[in-house]
């Protein structure tokens, strides 16, 4: 049975590179969907398109206005197929208004070169021994809270004023799903954003502006698998900020690295 990961994100073919979907309000931030749950939803007509045993290498999606709840439309065009490497740029409209559009690459398995991974996953509890977030008992402040189990782990939780914005811990989709490419991008930005550790979520809010994600093998993972995630803002300026992630297995594996940039909007007190 689809899990409601697969059905909200769901595309339909209609004719040549396009896809009719549906963006469901269960996703929602403050003023419109998750760019990861949209992300996800252009990748899933992506990887349709492109097909031929090609996995993504990376995404990147820009968002030009929050669509809301209902019909979505997105045109994929394969603007180079290699014997690898595919490249193919994406579009997705609502009403006719333009809401998205962005990049992707897909590639076949290639032999290995050289190799080296200088990251470190960090040394945390298992899932079981981090507190829930938000804490049960807890009314969701957005209904995507709903759809995912979080487990903080990293940094400080939102309004503790902390010196640095860092945040991160074990996720999931709440009724477990297996964790693929098109859960890794949702993933990428599901977390908490790390500058709400350093001030109060009702003072700022950050929109994303661009997301990228780095897909770096290790998928897929079984049904019940929690996904580490670290995510770190290092500046704010200019009325931006940018955001940091990785994403790992619970036995160690890179799944993924992020780096998006989003508006800030408010003032913090």
């Amino acid at each position: 049975m689809p899990t409601r990961f697969d059905r909200d994100t769901a595309v339909t073919k209609d004719g040549a590179g396009r896809y009719l979907a549906r963006v469901d309000e269960g996703w929602w931030i403050t003023q419109g969907p998750n760019g990861g749950y949209l992300a996800a939803i252009l990748l899933r007509a992506v990887s349709e398109e492109v097909g031929g045993g090609r996995t993504p290498l990376s995404l990147t999606v820009q968002y030009l206005r929050p669509p809301a709840v209902g019909d979505l439309v997105v045109e994929v065009t394969i603007e180079r197929e290699g014997r690898s490497v595919a490249n193919v740029s994406l579009r997705a409209f609502q009403n006719d208004a333009l809401v998205a559009f962005g990049q992707a690459a897909l590639s076949t398995p290639r032999p290995a070169g050289i190799e080296f991974d200088d990251l470190e996953m960090p040394d945390l509890p298992p899932p079981g021994e981090c507190p829930l977030w938000p804490p049960p008992g807890v009314p969701s402040v957005v209904p995507i809270n709903d759809r995912y189990e979080t487990r903080w782990a990293i940094g400080s939780p939102p309004g503790e004023g902390a010196t640095e914005a860092l945040a991160g811990g074990w996720i999931r989709t709440e009724d477990a799903r297996h964790v693929d490419d098109l859960l890794v991008a949702a993933l990428a930005d599901a977390w908490v954003p790390p500058v709400f550790s350093k001030f109060e979520m009702a003072a700022v809010a950050v929109p994303t502006v661009e997301l990228t994600v780095y897909f770096r093998g290790g998928l897929p993972r079984p049904e019940g698998e929690y996904v580490l995630a670290r995510f770190r803002s290092a500046v704010a300026a200019g009325g931006f900020v940018e955001e940091d992630g990785e994403l790992w297995s619970e036995d160690g594996v890179l799944l993924a690295q992020s780096r998006q940039i989003s508006a800030v909007v408010g003032v913090a007190g």
